[in-house]
Parts: C-alpha cells; structure tokens; sequence
C-alpha cells in the first residue's frame, strides 16, 4: 500500500482540523497549499485521485479569456489578464508564453481585421505583457503554415497567450505536493460521506473508497471544492448557496503530430466556437466542442468524435484524413458553470468560467463555483481570506504559498546537472532536455533525483518506450506522489496515457516493473486493475 497515503489516511481522524477542503481539483489544490503555508491546520480529500475529472481535461491553456471580449465581459478580461501575468512571473518553466496563429474563414460572422482589432484591445488590457499581435493575410498564413486549408480563409491574425507545457493535471498536483510539504494532510480516494455540526465542530463521515474503511474527520471550517460535484454535496449536507453548476461537455483528440509548427493553430469550428490544434511534443491535441449536457459524468460520443474529426479535416491539409483509427487517447470532461439563483434556465453559452464563492459564516461553510486554472492563484488568496474572516488564525498570512523555487536554487540545479551532463542521458524520443522537464516537474526535488542517478546511472533509464518518464521519475512518484492506481501515474502525474496508446502501454517491456516500483507487491494486482480499467472503458 502506498506509504503517504497510509500515513495520511490515520492522521485524519486523530485531530481537529482549522479547514476541511473536499476536492483535489484546482480549487480545492490551491485553497489547501494557500491555507497550509499560512500555517492552518488543513486537511483534503477527494473521492477520486486529484484532479480527476475537470482539472485533468482542459486545454492545457493558462489564458486571458479573450473570447469574453464578444460578450463585452472586459472587467472579467482584465482580471484573468492579470491573473495569467502573475502566473507567468510566477511559473515561468511550467506557464508558457505561446503563439496562436488564427484564421478567419470567409462569411464568419466578423471580417478579420475587426477581429485582429480585438486582439490589439486584448494585447492593451494584458499590459502588454505578451508579443504584440499582428494582422495576416491569407497567403502570409499558407506561407507561414502551409498545414492549414486557406482555400476559404479570409484573412487572420498572430496573438499570445499561454499554456501548460506538461498538463493541467500535472499542475494542479503540484499545488497538492506544496500543501503537503507545508503540512497538510490530503488523501486521494476519501469519499466524504456528509458533515454534520456538533458544538460548533464540522463532523464528517468519510469512507477509503479503496480498502472500504469507515472514518470520521473533525474540523471547524469545511470547504466544499467538488467543482461539479459541488451541488450534490451542499444537498448532503443541507447547506444553501445562491449558485450552483450548469456542466458544458468538452473533448479533445490526440493524435500524431500533423505538424512542426510550435504553434497554436486556432480556427472558429462549424458551431462557431474556438477550436485548437496544440502541440503536445510528438503528439498533436485537437479540440474542443460546448455541448450542454446534465451529468458531470460526461463521455466522448460518436458525434463529438466526429465532429472534431470532420473539422480538423477541413480546416487542415493533411497526408490522410483522420478518422477515428488515428486517435491514440481522447480527454473529455466537464466545464462547471457557475449560475445565480435557483432555476436552470440561463444563455449557457454565454456563461463564463468565472468562480463565485458562497459562504456560511455562521456554519463556517464555504462552496467554490466554476473557476478556471488561469485564476487560482486569486481563489487561493480569497478562500484564506475568508476563512480569517471566521476567525481561524492565520500565523503566516503575508507568506507567499506560490511559484518556483528561487533563482538561486535553479542555479544550483542546473549547475549539477551540467557537470554530470545531465542532457547528454535525454532519451532520443523525448520532445526536451531532461534539465527543461526536471526543473519544471520537480523544482528543488529533482536535484535529489540528479544524485540518484549519478549514484546509479540506471535510474536514467526509460522502461516504457516513448514515455519521456525515467525509472528515477517512477520511483519519485512512488515514493511522493501518492500514487494509488496505475492510472493515476499514467494519466494525471505523468501524460503517457495520452501521448502513447494504450496496447503500447500494455506490452512494453518495462510496464511490469513501473509496477513493482509504485506498488511492491501489490503490482500484479494494480496492473490487472489498469487492464480491467481499459477493457471496461473499450466496451461502452
């Protein structure tokens, strides 16, 4: 069984805890590592592995919300604006500067250069913080990237924004590693149950969905950060809000690379909304559509495959048409919507991925709505202002719980990792050096791991083929990551689920003993679970 978790899962019922935090995904990743820092006594747990619905299947974009332009939202444009700055600053190995290259197909519903001006306002409300944009022809666009169909293009434009170089998952993770290293207590794989108050003291009644053990958690402050399971546990636990979710269903495709280009090809689909084609190393992700659907637990369907599909294929000139047999992994999730008031009627469509945040404070109760990952490091700030406002103390408020580790100790990293020529041992499949990627996954921890390997030059190996990942970042996961099921390393702290398929997965050589090393002698068990996973997922 894995160690931390273990260890995790007693501590819980053994304290009272200042803050509850029920959800692993963004909201509730930056809320724990926030209030952790600043010295509260924090718990979390999430009934599935962190980020494991919304957080993991996003875009893997960190930008300003220029589609809010459309619908005049610029008080929204201008904070997420400032908020993807500040990450920037902030991340910057991890939240990337990047260039989408936009065309605009004859007859849509605007002409170009309006839209290249919209850019241009974009670009001012970001503080210029980005490259400028620039105006393009049609022929300037086939010249630049003769991949897309400029058969019917009118005209487009160059702009900047942001995106996650690993992936949204893998992001949202590392605020839950921070909260921990600070002392919090999280858990993967905790189901609460519902809370009750008694004298003045959250009651809640959780199960370890993985070996059916019943415990009780104890706290005098309860966050409710289930992103779109928000709703059924304020009904649980007979708390009312003034919004709850409305859910739009988007997918993405991987497939091979279609193109050198590093940058994002954005085009306006059929329905009129963006559609991306992101540079994903050797991979290429396509996507995403906006269907409303009632469930969060939402599936790719033969008609969002297609039409995905069908799009790309118009849009780009490709060798083959893709068709269904070239997707190696497919993302599909959720966007909670937050909406006022009580019905469900809303222009769903026009709603914005704004967070809103309901409080009890006499029950010292709070409910995370919406929100999206280029604004949480506000929600982190607000959530630990409002929970010194029910009068927890805050013994480090002014401590600053974000960012890489100082530039004194990336110096030092990459100091060591030159004199052992640590790029040299980079796999001839990987999209980067190892000194990039080490840096910006593990920060201060992957200097440990360049000792690990210095001491035993195997753990530089790769054990599954094209994975980018060494046994040193298996046994890294192993040891700190909280690792309970093999798709929660190949999925979410890794993306090799999404970069290679899956029957290549399944026979490479090295499988077995990525097994071994997270989970000893359970291996054999978790990797039958893993296949059990897939040939479920291959029979809907």
């Amino acid at each position: 069984m894995n160690n931390l978790r273990a260890n995790n899962i007693s501590k819980l019922p053994n304290e009272i805890f200042d803050v509850l935090v029920i959800g692993g995904g963004i909201n509730g990743a930056v809320s724990a590592a926030a209030l952790a820092a600043k010295g509260v006594k924090v718990a979390l747990i999430d009934k599935g592995d962190f980020a494991g619905f919304t957080s993991s299947n996003s875009s893997n974009l960190a930008w300003g919300g220029i589609k809010y332009l459309e619908s005049y939202e610029y008080n929204l444009v201008n904070k997420l604006c400032k908020s993807r700055n500040h990450l920037m600053r902030n991340y910057p190995s991890s939240v990337k500067e990047v260039r989408f290259l936009t065309s605009i197909q004859k007859g849509f519903r605007f002409p170009p250069f309006l839209v290249f001006l919209g850019t241009a306002l974009y670009w001012s409300i970001g503080r210029f913080f980005t490259q400028k944009p620039i105006y393009l022809t049609a022929s300037k666009i086939k010249s630049m990237e003769n991949v897309i169909n400029t058969s019917s293009v009118n005209g487009g434009f160059e702009y900047s924004d942001c995106y996650l170089p690993d992936n949204d998952a893998r992001f949202t993770f590392n605020f839950i590693r921070s909260s921990m290293s600070y002392g919090c207590i999280a858990a993967n794989y905790v189901e609460s149950l519902g809370s009750t108050k008694e004298d003045d003291i959250w009651i809640t009644n959780a199960c370890d969905t993985v070996s059916g053990e019943q415990l009780t958690i104890r706290s005098k402050t309860i966050i409710n950060a289930c992103g779109p399971f928000v709703d059924p546990l304020n009904k649980v636990n007979k708390e009312h809000t003034e919004h709850h979710h409305l859910f739009s269903k988007g997918i993405h495709l991987i497939v091979d690379k279609v193109t050198e280009s590093k940058k994002i090809l954005t085009f306006f689909a059929d329905d009129g909304r963006l559609f991306f084609v992101i540079p994903m190393g050797p991979k290429t992700c396509i996507g995403t559509t906006d269907t409303q659907v009632e469930s969060p637990y939402a599936y790719v369907t033969d008609d969002d495959r297609q039409f995905v599909l069908d799009n790309a294929n118009k849009l780009l000139i490709l060798d083959k048409i893709l068709t269904k047999d070239h997707v190696i992994a497919e993302r599909c999730g959720v966007r909670p919507l937050a909406i006022k008031g009580k019905g469900g009627k809303a222009d769903w469509v026009q709603l914005s991925r704004k967070h809103a945040i309901d409080i009890n404070a006499d029950a010292r109760y709070m409910s995370i709505f919406g929100g999206k990952l280029t604004d949480c490091i506000n929600v982190g700030d607000e959530v630990a202002s409002i929970v010194k406002s029910f009068g927890i103390e805050l013994p480090h408020a002014k401590h600053k719980w974000y960012g890489e580790p100082d530039e004194a100790t990336k110096r030092e990293f990459m100091h060591r990792a030159e004199l052992m020529g640590l790029d040299e041992l980079t796999p001839v499949s990987s999209s980067e050096p190892l000194t990039t990627r080490f840096w910006r996954r593990y920060g201060r921890n992957a200097i440990n791991m360049l000792e690990s390997i210095r001491e035993n030059p195997e753990k530089a190996e790769l054990l599954i083929e094209n994975s980018e990942y060494l046994r040193v970042e298996i046994e890294h996961a192993a040891q700190r990551e909280m690792v309970t099921k093999l798709d929660d390393f190949l999925r979410r702290r890794s993306k090799i689920s999404l970069v290679v398929p899956e029957s290549d997965i399944l026979n490479a050589p090295g499988l077995k003993e990525a097994c071994q090393i997270l989970f000893g002698d359970q291996a054999d068990e978790k990797l039958q679970e893993y296949k059990d996973m897939i040939l479920a997922k291959n029979n809907n």
